[in-house]
């Protein structure tokens, strides 16, 4: 008969390889979604007026409300078929033992009323604490823009973005974009979207080739590399003009350009001195190009968004392309991958992580696919984050650091696709021509 000892050893042991494949993802803590999701309650608003414009608004706002609160990954959204009779449009509607209590069983419960008057959208929304009877209320909010339906999907965006910050302790992302090249137009151009694939409007107009685009912190300009006449080279737009702003040009090819987290800097790839392909360093206008590294080809550059003091980047120096990672000055340069064919690098906006992709064991009749991969970057421990076939590749954090976008061809096509940091919540934004190299904005 085992000892006790040998019994608990066993265990530890059988929970271990339990675990190991089930809950593999268990140690990344990329956001504040630490501990259970808290149950939330969304009854559609309340129509608060006769004007015909109501009703097709308010299916507008409750769609939207509802996806960004199941979207921003900590909360367990209560099935409306649970919901108490009578929708509550103001505070003195809830009840809050009918909420707090099983079926719902909701902790929170987000409510208002929506009404049209005027040409105006009129809306009233209350967050409560239904486990609170002593003072419910956590957040009240009115708003009032042109009755539009984008005006609506707004005010849903920021009333879900209130009540993500108030209770996961970092804003939300519905009104971040998403910057991405797509062929739709018989060209590969820059194109943007909200977080969610709604609103998905045409950006560069080449007419060429346009590739790798990174947005500016604070939303204001877009770099790109852009095939010119006679030479690839990196394209700043702005957003402010609504057109392309003069960029120097530089010999050789250029790109992948990458923003400082403060803007006032950006790093790119350039063949420009020895006529291989190099990570260089120059003010955001592009003055004063200074060469980081000396490998032959480098590629991709990444700054560490947290310090600005280290750079991840693509180097095929000793083979095959693998993730570098260096200081912001070209020094203590360091290989974080040992094998396969690793490329595409992205910090997360703590910088304790990369998200990168990886065919890890590359070679004709290798077994395993092209995934994205989540690497501790302090203790290089590492996990598998897509499983589900195709090639998936060029992943972008978002602001908050709970989800990733990235590129996949699972359906058949590149098309981009989101997905939660712990491999949750997989969705498809984009389908309309080819659409691949996704940047999420800074905010």
């Amino acid at each position: 008969m085992l000892s006790t000892a040998a019994r608990l050893a066993l265990l530890l042991v059988l929970v271990l390889l339990s675990l190991s494949q089930a809950n593999a993802q268990d140690w990344i803590r990329t956001g504040t979604n630490r501990g259970a999701p808290i149950r939330m309650a969304v009854p559609d608003f309340k129509a608060a007026s006769a004007d015909p414009q109501t009703q097709p608004l308010n299916t507008v706002f409750n769609q939207v409300l509802w996806d960004d609160l199941d979207n921003a990954g900590i909360f367990e959204m209560v099935a409306k078929s649970f919901y108490p009779a009578g929708t509550p449009g103001y505070p003195n509607d809830l009840k809050l033992d009918a909420w707090g209590n099983p079926p719902p069983n909701a902790a929170m419960v987000a409510f208002g009323n929506l009404g049209v008057s005027g040409g105006k959208l009129n809306v009233q929304g209350w967050l409560f604490d239904v486990k609170n009877p002593a003072s419910p209320q956590v957040l009240g909010q009115q708003y009032s823009e042109d009755a539009t339906a984008d005006k609506a999907r707004d005010i849903a965006h920021r009333f879900a973005n209130e009540i993500i910050t108030r209770l996961g302790g970092v804003p939300g992302v519905a009104q971040s974009r998403i910057y991405f090249i797509s062929n739709r137009t018989g060209h590969k151009e820059v194109w943007s979207m909200e977080y969610d694939g709604a609103s998905q409007q045409q950006v560069s107009k080449l007419g060429t080739i346009a590739l790798s685009p990174r947005v500016s912190p604070d939303g204001s300009r877009l770099a790109f590399s852009g095939l010119s006449k006679d030479s690839w080279q990196i394209m700043m737009y702005s957003f402010d003009l609504g057109r392309l702003v003069s960029f120097p040009r530089f010999p050789g090819g250029n790109y992948s350009p990458a923003w400082t987290s403060d803007g006032t800097k950006i790093a790119f790839a350039s063949s420009m001195g020895t006529g291989a392909s190099e990570i260089y360093i120059a003010d955001a206008s592009g003055a004063g190009p200074k060469r980081l590294t000396t490998g032959k080809t480098d590629i991709s550059p990444v700054f560490n968004p947290k310090t600005n003091a280290q750079i991840a980047f693509v180097s095929g120096r000793t083979g095959l392309p693998q993730i570098y990672v260096t200081d912001a000055d070209g020094s203590n340069v360091q290989r974080v991958t040992d094998q396969g064919y690793a490329v595409s690098p992205s910090w997360s906006p703590n910088g304790l992580l990369l998200a990168f992709s990886w065919i890890r064991k590359y070679g004709p009749g290798a077994p395993g696919g092209q995934d994205i991969y989540l690497m501790d970057i302090a203790s290089r421990q590492i996990v598998q984050l897509t499983h589900d076939g195709g090639r998936n590749d060029f992943p972008s954090w978002s602001p908050d650091g709970r989800h990733i976008v990235f590129e996949s061809t699972r359906n058949g096509s590149e098309q981009i696709w989101s997905v939660l940091a712990d491999g949750t919540h997989l969705q498809q934004l984009t389908r309309t021509g080819r659409n691949s190299q996704p940047n999420w904005s800074y905010r």
